[in-house]
């Protein structure tokens, strides 16, 4: 079971990479289709259910065309580690 922390931490990273997608006008199912992602794990990942592995990190940023540190440029509340 996560902690509040760490659940807040996967819900913040979700809203920013589906912030990052919306910006270059992509929908879930073109990230994973380019991405080789499949649709529902991206769907879960956006709404912080899951705690992504590092390697999919990278995927997407490349995909996306930023690097890994800029989807990890999420704001944290005050508090969160």
């Amino acid at each position: 079971m996560r902690t509040e922390e760490e659940a807040e931490i996967c819900t913040l990273f979700g809203q920013h990479l589906a912030e990052l997608r919306k910006e270059i006008g992509w929908s879930q199912e073109k990230l994973a289709l380019e991405s080789g992602i499949a649709r529902s794990y991206l769907g879960d990942v956006e709404r912080g259910m899951r705690n992504i592995a590092l390697i999919n990190i990278c995927l997407i940023a490349d995909t996306l065309g930023v690097s890994p540190t800029e989807l990890m440029k999420f704001r944290k509340k005050r508090g969160v580690r």
